[in-house]
């Protein structure tokens, strides 16, 4: 993982307290999941941040960041 990588995901918070331990943007109420629903909902960054003018593109970048690496961490067993 470089730099830029580790920068982004500093972004990413999980406090217990705050959200029931969800993943939030900079200790912020604002989860992860909501903004990878806004860009699945086909959202722009800029339409994201003129709606919640309190993220900046960089909190973009590391939520979709935290989702990938959460997805390469994930093993999927299937039962027969």
């Amino acid at each position: 993982m470089n730099i830029r990588h580790q920068q982004l995901l500093e972004r990413i918070t999980i406090i217990p307290g705050l959200m029931s331990g969800r993943p939030t943007i900079r200790g912020m109420r604002f989860p992860v999941g909501d903004i990878l629903e806004m860009l699945a909902d086909g959202m722009t960054e800029d339409e994201i941040i003129e709606q919640h003018p309190i993220l900046e593109k960089e909190d973009i970048f590391a939520a979709l960041l935290f989702a990938s690496v959460k997805m390469k961490n994930t093993i999927v067993i299937h039962a027969a």
